[in-house]
């Protein structure tokens, strides 16, 4: 599948990792959803460290935080400060498309945040696992500056059939007959953490999901929660990840609700795409 939106039928999905960045991806022992126990966490100049959750990425929404008035609007005080949702503005959040990825945003908060929900799509999603897909998708959202580094150690990581196997893909990372492989991630919301003229810190909290669909798989696909800040520089009229961080949750109270079968799981990935993200 492809990266984009439900407007013309292509999806969105992505994963990456960065000088700093400790990540977790399931399968990689750190799930045990997925088989094993977790594996220690490690700087992205690890192997590990640099694949981060493949379910992956962006940051941290104050929900919590959040007050009702009469009106539906958000209150706050000293004991509990006014969250801003992540609510629709009007506003066009890109300009074009590099590929399959949205690029072209605004020099603003709003475009910051824009930003990184879409580039969180694209480095979590299944096209990391081909070498020619991942290359275009660094390219795209990372710094020049970082962006070599970045392609060596995820060239490492996708290259090694232990860690394929472990995740019960081929040692080309696809998945095997009759599987259907699920890696996509889901923004929930952004949030500024830092905003200057050429360079951001935002947060994007999404969920994930991630595994193989079909009869007999052994790492069924399941959700995930993380928050991922990253660090953006303004670089050629666009924004730029040049590092992130990564941590689990907030984690929502699962609903009882009974899990769907393979061929259903299947084909609603197959069936349903993916979004531009905009603030």
């Amino acid at each position: 599948m492809s990266l984009g939106d439900d407007h013309d039928g292509r999806t969105s999905e992505g994963f990456g990792g960065s000088g700093q960045t400790r990540t977790r991806l399931p399968g990689s022992a750190e799930a045990d959803v997925y088989g094993g126990a977790r594996r220690p966490v490690r700087s992205s100049r690890s192997l590990i460290g640099v694949v981060g959750v493949v379910v992956l990425l962006i940051a941290a929404i104050a929900f919590a935080n959040r007050g009702s008035g009469e009106d539906g609007t958000a209150k706050g005080n000293a004991s509990n400060p006014e969250a801003a949702p992540t609510a629709a503005t009007g506003v066009r959040p890109v300009k074009s498309r590099t590929g399959d990825i949205p690029t072209g945003y605004a020099q603003d908060e709003q475009g910051a945040q824009s930003a990184a929900a879409n580039y969180a799509v694209a480095l979590g999603s299944t096209e990391m696992f081909d070498k020619a897909s991942r290359d275009a998708i660094v390219s795209v959202v990372y710094s020049p500056d970082v962006a070599a580094e970045r392609r060596g150690d995820l060239d490492r990581v996708y290259s090694d059939k232990d860690f394929l196997k472990r995740l019960g893909l081929t040692a080309e990372g696809t998945a095997p007959t009759g599987m259907t492989f699920v890696s996509r991630s889901n923004p929930a919301g952004a949030k500024v953490e830092s905003f200057a003229t050429d360079t951001a810190r935002v947060s994007v909290w999404y969920s994930t999901l991630f595994g193989l669909a079909g009869e007999g798989s052994t790492n069924p696909v399941t959700e995930g929660w993380y928050t991922n800040t990253f660090s953006l520089e303004w670089v050629d009229g666009d924004w730029k990840v040049t590092d992130f961080t990564q941590k689990d949750g907030p984690v929502p109270v699962g609903r009882d609700q009974a899990a769907s079968g393979a061929e259903e799981m299947s084909e609603a990935v197959k069936q349903f795409g993916g979004f531009t993200y905009a603030r």
